[in-house]
């Protein structure tokens, strides 16, 4: 089965297309044909198509919206001239897997679509309203080109979290809120944490009963997962992806009352306040600089920017803060993974956040941590008592999978 597995931004769309079924899931044999990403959807677009085997294709053009986006994608699978291995046309493409941020308490599992289903989605904007008109976009667009003809399934950030217990997801507010509006914690990046919870559980042959490890995924966005016997037990992300970790952007933790001041101080409606927690703070708002992490080491080393370094330091200690109460939450923690973009990627954040850490049992061998940029593997020394792994994230494989399990009825992991 070919899965072309989507990824709707509010002004982006990520694709690829997975060769997958239900043998090929078993033997870890799956095989991604093709992937793409268009930028800037609503002026003039940066599109990036690549089939696998064949130089990666270019390109820029005027891309209105999601729609064109992937009428855009639609028209290049449909080329033959693509190159895409055993796709010759549309008919090829026998799935779509959609990624959907927030699927409130509804949803605790991935699921195929039908009009009941997308209205509970609709339903859950009010909970991210940044984040599931885009993902909702893709689904339209798919319908209106494909009809009922191709099955689509819906793969939702938060499912994963819906194992939190209630003292982990509830805050400390009137309980009316809760029962009225649903207001607590959701958690995100689910697919993430669930993806490199099982990576780990394969490459130490472990039941799932046995995988006790936090999950860092770091990136642009940033969230912290503790992982009890493979299911998450509680997250850093809440009620939308702002709380917790600080990222790229996004200002993470901080004292509510600073939304009221600073409409107060400056004139801001709560929507500016709001906008500038998620658009301008984070490391961009700390450096004065970017929201790339790979830029703001670069200037700390290189030019010995006092806020490139001040920007690392409030981003290493924030983590290190959150892996020293979930090590208090975890019973028997055998790792920590690391994993996103920066996790994946950057051994000079990984060895800030291990550092001097021997008192709860991390040692980290840097040699190693050193080695593992892009590549999966353990750098903790033999005398460490937990583990210290990089694992690189594959959301939309997981995404592919799940469609393929809701397609065939086959209950999910």
């Amino acid at each position: 089965m070919n899965v072309l597995v989507l990824n709707s931004g509010s002004s982006s769309l990520k694709f690829q297309i997975i060769q997958t079924d239900l043998e090929l899931i078993a033997s870890n044999a799956d095989r991604r044909l093709a992937s793409g990403l268009i930028e800037r959807i609503g002026s003039e677009s940066i599109i990036t198509l690549k089939a696998e085997e064949k130089p990666a294709l270019k390109k820029t053009a005027p891309i209105r919206n999601h729609r064109m986006a992937i009428d855009h994608i639609v028209k290049w699978i449909n080329n033959k001239e693509s190159g895409i291995a055993g796709v010759q046309s549309l008919r090829d493409i026998h799935a779509v897997g959609h990624r959907i941020v927030h699927g409130g308490e509804k949803f605790t599992h991935s699921t195929l679509l039908d009009e009941s289903i997308v209205r509970d989605i609709q339903d859950c904007i009010d909970l991210a309203p940044l984040h599931n008109p885009a993902n909702l976009k893709g689904i339209y667009a798919i319908h209106e080109i494909f009809g009922d003809s191709i099955p689509q399934a819906a793969v939702f950030d938060t499912a994963f979290h819906h194992t939190m217990p209630d003292h982990a997801y509830l805050y400390a507010i009137p309980y009316a809120m809760y029962r009225r509006h649903k207001v607590r914690r959701y958690g995100f990046h689910g697919t993430s944490h669930r993806y490199v919870a099982y990576r780990y559980r394969l490459m130490n042959n472990l039941q799932k009963k046995d995988v006790n490890v936090i999950s860092l995924h770091l990136g642009n966005g940033c969230s912290i997962c503790a992982i009890q016997n493979g299911v998450s037990v509680d997250t850093s992300m809440g009620m939308t992806p702002l709380e917790g970790l600080v990222m790229g952007t996004r200002s993470g933790d901080l004292d509510a009352a600073v939304l009221q001041f600073l409409t107060l101080k400056e004139g801001f409606s709560l929507a500016e306040v709001e906008s500038i927690l998620n658009k301008q703070s984070g490391l961009l708002g700390i450096s004065g600089l970017t929201n790339d992490m790979r830029e703001i080491i670069e200037e700390a080393k290189e030019n010995d920017d006092r806020r490139a370094k001040l920007a690392i330091s409030i981003f290493v200690y924030r983590v290190r803060k959150y892996i020293g109460s979930y090590l208090s939450v975890l019973k028997n923690p055998a790792a920590i993974i690391f994993t996103g973009g920066i996790g994946e990627n950057s051994d000079y954040v990984r060895s800030l956040i291990c550092k001097d850490m021997h008192f709860l049992g991390v040692k980290a061998d840097e040699d190693k941590n050193k080695a593992l940029n892009g590549n999966a593997g353990d750098f903790a020394t033999d005398s460490s008592k937990l583990g210290l792994w990089v694992i690189p994230t594959n959301e939309e494989l997981l995404i592919a999978r799940d469609t393929v399990r809701c397609v065939a009825r086959q209950e999910l992991p």
